[in-house]
C-alpha cells in the first residue's frame, strides 16, 4: 500500500459518510485566510503571521468546484493556458489523484526557473471540538498563559521546543493552546495563518510524546480559544503526511477540498 493509500484509508472514515456539500465559500475563505492578495488579485505572500513567499500557483477546489490563483511573477499568457486547462481538471474531485495537466503547469511555470508541486488536503475544524483525551492545556491571553511567556522569555525556550524551531516566545503565534504532559510542553497548537475570517491551525509535537493523543488534544483546545470565535477554523497538511492525517482521523474532521501549489525550487 502507497503513501496516497494510506492517507485516503486514514480520512475515508471522517467524510466517507458526508453527503454531497457546496465547499466553494469555505475554500474561499481557507484561501482568503492564508494569502495575504494584492489589488490585482495576486498572492503577494503566506499571510500573518507567517509571512513567507506565495507560490506562483495555488489550485484548490471539491466536487462543485475549483480556484486556481497566481502570484504576481507569472505572466498573463501562462496564466491564460493553466486557466483554461484547470477548467477540465478531475483531479479536484479525488484526494489522491494527480493533476491531469501537471506537466503543462509545471512547464509553464518552469521558465524563470526550477519548480517543484507539492499537494494538500484542507479540512474544516470546527469550534469547541471535545475529545476523551485531557491533558493540562495553556492558553495564550490568559495570566497563566502570561505566566508561561515571561518563564520562557527569563529561563530561554527548552531544547525541545528550539528543535523544532521554537526559538523564542516570538516564536508562539497566538493565538495558541499547548498541551502539557509531565510539566513539559509536549504540543503546540497556534495560528500559521490569521485572516479577517478565518484562521488555519499550525501543530507541533515533541518527538518524546508523539503518539499519545496530545497533539489531537492541542487541536481539540485550540478550537475552545475565544479569540477564534469569531473566524472559520481549518486544519491543512501536506497529502503524504501520514502523522498529520492521524489526527485528522482521530477528531473525525471533514475534508472540503483538495490543493495542489507550484513554488520556486531553491
Amino acid at each position: 500500500m502507497n503513501n496516497e493509500t494510506k492517507a485516503s484509508a486514514l480520512i475515508s472514515a471522517a467524510d466517507a459518510d458526508s453527503p454531497p456539500v457546496d465547499d466553494r465559500p469555505l475554500l474561499n475563505i481557507a484561501f482568503e485566510t492564508r494569502f495575504e492578495v494584492g489589488s490585482t488579485g495576486r498572492m503577494e505572500r503566506e499571510n500573518y503571521p507567517d509571512l513567507s513567499p506565495a507560490p506562483l500557483m495555488f489550485m484548490a477546489g471539491c466536487s462543485t468546484g475549483a480556484l486556481v490563483r497566481f502570484s504576481p511573477d507569472v505572466d498573463e499568457a501562462a496564466i491564460a493556458e493553466i486557466d483554461s486547462l484547470a477548467a477540465s481538471e478531475p483531479f479536484l474531485q479525488e484526494r489522491a489523484s494527480t493533476p491531469v495537466h501537471l506537466a503543462r503547469y509545471l512547464d509553464l511555470l518552469s521558465r524563470a526557473g526550477r519548480v517543484k508541486a507539492s499537494a494538500g488536503l484542507t479540512f474544516h475544524l470546527p469550534h469547541n471540538v471535545r475529545i476523551e483525551r485531557d491533558p493540562y492545556l495553556i492558553f495564550s491571553d490568559t495570566p497563566e498563559g502570561s505566566a508561561l511567556q515571561d518563564a520562557l522569555t527569563q529561563n530561554g525556550m527548552p531544547p525541545a521546543l528550539v528543535e523544532m524551531g521554537f526559538r523564542g516566545v516570538e516564536d508562539l503565534w497566538e493565538p495558541w493552546c499547548l498541551a502539557l504532559e509531565g510539566g513539559e510542553v509536549a504540543s503546540l497548537a497556534f495560528a500559521a495563518r490569521l485572516g479577517v475570517r478565518g484562521a488555519e491551525l499550525g501543530l507541533a509535537t515533541s518527538p518524546p510524546f508523539r503518539g499519545r493523543g496530545l497533539a489531537a488534544a492541542a487541536t481539540a483546545g485550540w478550537t475552545l480559544h475565544p479569540a477564534l470565535a469569531d473566524r472559520t477554523l481549518f486544519y491543512s497538511t501536506s497529502r503524504d503526511n501520514l502523522a498529520s492525517q492521524r489526527v485528522v482521523a482521530k477528531l473525525g474532521l471533514r475534508l472540503i477540498g483538495s490543493t495542489m501549489e507550484i513554488a520556486r525550487d531553491a
